[in-house]
């Protein structure tokens, strides 16, 4: 905080622009924002009398849980639905909704700290500041305009405190297997070299075979054919022939 006198007697309405916070966050640091740090941060144990949180429903299922998380870091959680246009463009933001509570609230508190880095919001903390309101701007420095950090009565850079980020790992290696999940590999087959059982224990190189490879290899010696034998057929008899006789 810089710029700024603090008294603790102070009420403090803290006004949070959910999207800004998440995508400078998620842009910068690819993480997530600590709301109920940012939030001790933006009271600095001041009596706070509101503590609003502008979202924008977009029918995710991470939404609801995230909704009621805020409520438990004592948000008054406001959804507006994401707009679709026929184009196909997409719209959702809450710079008139959180000007507008601004100003209602601006004649009841000491202290508004607007908790967004969003440019657009400079003629809103000149407004409230000419009612006679102080305002405070928490964001993070990178993605913040300088032209609401100048305007703002004083400013707290989120950038320099690592504990606004909840920073989520992703594993890179497969977790070890447990001791009961570890298989053995089969035995690969035994395979001949040369008419040698290959050693696994020992490196093999293979080779060409050699002519001393050659002499390893067990000779079989052929059987010898025996001659076949000849079969002699009967001898057939010619009827003899008869005497021709004159008559």
């Amino acid at each position: 905080m810089i710029n700024n006198v603090v008294h603790k007697d102070q009420r403090v309405a803290v006004l949070v622009d959910v999207q800004n916070l998440y995508y400078s966050a998620r842009h910068l640091y690819s993480a997530k924002v600590n709301f109920k740090e940012v939030l001790n941060s933006a009271v600095l144990g001041r009596r706070l009398m509101r503590a609003l949180a502008y979202v924008i429903r977009a029918d995710m299922k991470e939404e609801e849980p995230f909704y009621h998380a805020l409520s438990q870091m004592g948000f008054e959680v406001k959804a507006k639905d994401l707009q679709v246009f026929f184009s196909g463009m997409k719209k959702g933001d809450w710079d008139v909704g959180i000007a507008m509570d601004a100003i209602q609230l601006a004649p009841k508190v000491d202290v508004i700290t607007l908790v967004s880095g969003d440019g657009d919001y400079v003629p809103l903390v000149q407004y409230l500041q000419h009612l006679g309101c102080k305002v405070e701007v928490v964001a993070f420095g990178s993605s913040s305009s300088s032209k609401l950090k100048e305007a703002a009565d004083g400013y707290t850079d989120l950038d320099l405190d690592k504990k606004y980020l909840i920073t989520t790992y992703i594993r890179t290696t497969a977790p070890p297997k447990r001791e009961d999940q570890k298989f053995h590999k089969p035995r690969p087959p035994e395979e001949k070299l040369i008419g040698k059982p290959i050693d696994h224990t020992k490196e093999q190189h293979l080779h060409e075979p050699t002519l001393a490879d050659l002499d390893e290899i067990p000779k079989t010696e052929k059987k010898k054919e025996e001659p076949k034998k000849e079969i002699k057929k009967p001898a057939v008899k010619k009827p003899a022939k008869k005497p021709f006789k004159k008559k």
